[in-house]
């Protein structure tokens, strides 16, 4: 079959315009869908994750509500001089128990990082041996008090590193605000 100019230009304009089209659509109609399918499909994704770890989060609910009460059971009393006493006899307790000598015990209450809680931290230095103070850290540690240690430092008072001195900062926390002045 043999096409005259005209109809070859014609249909040259044709399949032009037809690819024009198709090339117009793609752009303005396919990309745009195809890339709202890819969002829609990336969201639901993101909130089935979610839904996922909610119902993880229901589920563990009384777990969570019963670790939380034993924590709140476990931080220092709401009584500020209370407080200070139960944390210096435990730390007596232990300083007995691990057979160390307590050189000093200081207390000092700080404010907390929100504005419903404070902190007593406490300095305590103390000497004894490597396993004497290991013992005393360990007592530290288990404790069911809610303390965090904060630093430990150890120096060697003899020259064969066998009489050891301790200086421990430990923060207690306490569920209630700290009263007074800023």
């Amino acid at each position: 079959m043999k096409l005259n100019p005209t109809n070859r230009q014609r249909l040259l304009v044709i399949v032009t315009a037809a690819a024009l089209l198709l090339l117009v659509l793609d752009r303005i109609v396919f990309t745009p869908l195809v890339n709202t399918w890819r969002a829609r499909t990336a969201e639901v994704a993101r909130l089935q994750k979610n839904v996922t770890e909610g119902r993880g989060v229901i589920a563990r609910a009384a777990r969570t509500q019963a670790l939380w009460a034993e924590m709140q059971s476990q931080a220092l009393p709401k009584e500020p001089a209370q407080a200070e006493q139960e944390l210096i006899s435990a730390f007596d307790r232990w300083g007995r128990s691990s057979n160390i000598e307590l050189g000093s015990i200081k207390p000092q209450w700080k404010r907390g990082a929100s504005a419903r809680n404070s902190q007593l931290e406490c300095r305590v230095d103390a000497s004894g041996s490597v396993a004497t103070l290991s013992r005393f850290l360990y007592e530290v540690e288990k404790s069911p008090l809610a303390l965090r240690i904060d630093s430990v430092e150890l120096t060697a008072r003899d020259e064969l590193g066998q009489k050891l001195t301790l200086g421990l900062l430990v923060s207690g926390l306490r569920l209630a605000p700290l009263e007074g002045k800023p």
